[in-house]
């Protein structure tokens, strides 16, 4: 999606090593095109073994939700950064809080609905300073799936619905 696309863009820009979970070989070969040094197949793979074997994560970017809390907080590294920005498989959850204690992670969730404008002026700010000058260098590009006109606009949604695409869809009047 938008936020990980993104995410793995300015993560490999910056010199991180960049593992993400994907939903298919496709969908992996794409991560990595975008500079993921591994997209882990979740539907084949667990990912909790494989960043423990490259010494586990020092930032997780979570979307997903559910039993992922609990794997990711498997998966982190001593002193990593566990940042929750959606739930799309639930927000209820039960877990063993003594491995976030024990490896002194800090598990924070973030939106940014509910900030004050002053707050969403800060980081359209650093955005500007840190990530446009990526983006003026192609360091981090848009990543555009498929552009319709207007009238076929059914048809683009229907490609939404479906899952099929990777990046944006874009209707063009």
């Amino acid at each position: 999606g938008g936020i990980g696309s993104t995410a793995i863009q300015i993560g490999a820009a910056l010199g991180l090593r960049v593992f993400t979970t994907a939903d298919g070989p496709d969908a992996c070969t794409w991560c990595e095109s975008l500079g993921a040094e591994r997209a882990i197949n979740f539907r084949e793979e667990d990912f909790v073994p494989i960043l423990r074997e490259a010494g586990g994560a020092n930032i997780i970017l979570d979307i997903i939700g559910g039993d992922y809390i609990a794997r990711n907080i498997k998966a982190a590294h001593a002193d990593a950064r566990l940042i929750q920005l959606a739930f799309n498989l639930g927000s209820k959850v039960e877990i063993d809080l003594m491995p976030l204690m024990l490896k002194r992670l800090n598990l924070t969730g973030s939106t940014l609905r509910s900030r004050p404008d002053a707050f969403k002026s800060a980081v359209a700010s650093e955005l500007r300073s840190v990530v446009w000058p990526l983006i003026e260098h192609g360091a981090i590009r848009p990543t555009t799936h498929q552009v319709f006109p207007l009238e076929q606009a059914a048809a683009a949604h229907a490609m939404m619905e479906s899952g099929s695409q990777r990046g944006k869809i874009i209707l063009k009047p």
